[in-house]
């Protein structure tokens, strides 16, 4: 056994679990385990808030599969992780976060930079640890990534006190991580499953609603078989677009409050109800109201997922992949898509010369086709894209989901790129959530990430607006961004090409010279502050 420090032992584990990439801010009670990152061949990504940090690491572990890693300090380094971790959390993103902290000695003395930041993260991490005891650290890093990436994927947060991070320890990899307790089930009950067999083939109008659950476990092709053999219309919730291409014929859309119209009647109509990896909170169901007629199957990894929301008949916890599977090898084939007259209701959008969102976003899709990766952040922005990019595989559609953070969108397709060099990478953002996190702005220059942004700039906080607008009678407060930069000038302080489209007949040539362009770029869409969420 090699004797080295455990800051040294760290960046070794890291090494051994294949981590290429790390973003973080660092600080005086985490450079010893920089120190031992200068002589690793890990990448360290500088950002410019912690924040960042975390949604970067979400962006790469949602694009790769893989576990990302992000780092801060003790104090505010670590309490601004704190959003990142809990929207990770929340979209069941596996994050490993490491912290730096005070001397063992002087935790509890409100020393300076001082915080309980696993006390705080505590409701919103898979698990944490404070590590007191040098010889636990290589087994506890191990046991954050195997946490972090099984079951019910999700952030794990070590926090490591710099006197501990200098010790000396005999450096050993465990074989095998046991964790007693930690069991994640992923093959469903055998008889659950006959009954949910039983049930689709006795129903006469299903409908699959697919949730991020399906993306994560990569069950996709399996979905897909199931909905083709029994032509079942599918839904999905806002983290489970994607699931099956956009333009598949049994796709009818995202359901819920700001769902397409379609999707939640088939909700309405369906005699039953098959939930794979979704909670159905409340922004999913919208007012759509779960009958007794109704029948629920609900497949989940996660059993504390099933029946949270809405009463289950027929629950099975189990991975969504292999689930499915065994229902495709039991399940016979059905004659016809019941849902055909509520996809012909589709609604078409106008056509007038006025700039319009939608147009933007289906110029998009049909000048990549599809061969993209999309992040966006939170507000209308959000929803008009959910409704009008064509999403043609798993895993490349990217946003808040859960928690709905605003200032998502840059630094998680940041994380995206550095994961897949290979593909295009758009952001979709509004002027709102953009002021978020506009620092990365700086990262985007200093890494040379050569992402695509969207900013549609309409002035204003446009959901709570439009809220506003319906619900206080035009009573606006808080909402108006008047104090907007140009945004064209703010990209060229930062070495970003950029471009401001105000009208229809310039979209196409906006599109593409965006789309050609080598290196990063700042697409500004100018649009009205009254245009609708849901034309």
């Amino acid at each position: 056994m090699a004797k080295m420090t455990v800051a040294r032992a760290m960046v070794e584990v890291l090494k051994s679990e294949g981590v290429e990439i790390i973003f973080g801010i660092p600080g005086a009670a985490i450079y010893p385990f920089y120190d031992a990152l200068y002589s690793s061949d890990i990448k360290h990504v500088l950002v410019r808030t912690e924040q960042a940090a975390v949604h970067e690491a979400s962006g790469y572990a949602r694009t790769t599969g893989k576990v990302g890693v992000c780092v801060a300090t003790s104090g505010p380094g670590a309490t601004n992780l704190i959003t990142g971790i809990a929207t990770a959390y929340m979209d069941s993103v596996p994050i490993v976060a490491i912290t730096g902290q005070v001397n063992s000695s002087l935790i509890g003395k409100d020393v300076f930079q001082e915080v309980d930041i696993t006390g705080a993260t505590a409701p919103f991490t898979k698990h944490n640890y404070l590590v007191k005891d040098p010889k636990k650290i290589v087994r506890i890093l191990k046991e954050a990534f195997y946490i972090a990436s099984t079951g019910r994927r999700g952030p794990v947060l070590i926090d490591v006190p710099i006197d501990v991070q200098m010790q000396e320890i005999e450096f050993e990899i465990p074989k095998e991580i046991d964790i007693p307790g930690y069991k994640p089930k992923e093959k469903g009950h055998p008889l659950q499953i006959k009954r949910a067999v039983e049930a689709i083939e006795n129903s006469k109008r299903p409908v699959v609603c697919s949730g991020g659950g399906v993306i994560a476990s990569g069950a996709s092709e399996e979905l897909r078989i199931l909905v083709e053999k029994q032509k079942i219309p599918v839904i999905s919730t806002l983290m489970g677009i994607g699931c099956i291409p956009t333009d598949h014929p049994y796709y009818l859309g995202m359901i819920g409050s700001h769902g397409q119209k379609e999707a939640n009647l088939a909700l309405r109509q369906a005699d039953l109800l098959i939930v794979i990896g979704a909670r159905l909170a409340d922004r999913a169901l919208g007012d759509t109201k779960i009958t007794d007629n109704m029948k629920i199957i609900h497949i989940d990894i996660d059993p504390a997922e099933i029946g949270k929301n809405v009463d289950t008949n027929i629950p099975i916890v189990g991975d969504a992949k292999q689930v499915l599977s065994e229902i495709n090898k039991r399940i016979s084939e059905r004659k016809d898509f019941w849902a055909y007259e509520i996809k012909a209701q589709k609604k078409v959008l106008p056509d007038d010369d006025k700039l319009h969102p939608y147009d933007v976003l289906k110029e998009i899709s049909r000048a990549y086709n599809g061969d993209y990766i999309i992040t966006t952040d939170v507000g209308q922005h959000q929803i008009w894209a959910a409704h009008n990019l064509y999403i043609k595989k798993p895993g490349t559609f990217i946003t808040s989901g859960g928690l709905g953070t605003m200032g998502y969108g840059i630094p998680a397709a940041i994380g995206a790129k550095f994961g897949r060099p290979d593909k295009e990478v758009i952001s979709i953002t509004g002027d709102g959530s953009f002021q978020m996190l506009l620092q990365e702005l700086a990262t985007i220059k200093r890494e040379q990430v050569p992402i695509k942004i969207v900013l549609f700039n309409n002035t204003r906080l446009g959901m709570v607006y439009e809220l506003q607008k319906k619900r206080c009678t035009g009573r606006f407060i808080a909402t108006c961004l008047d104090g907007n930069p140009d945004f064209m000038i703010l990209a060229k302080a930062y070495g970003i090409e950029s471009m401001r489209l105000e009208s229809k007949e310039k979209l196409k040539e906006a599109i593409e010279i965006m789309k050609i362009h080598d290196g990063p770029f700042l697409l500004e869409v100018v649009t009205s502050p009254d245009e609708p969420t849901i034309p």
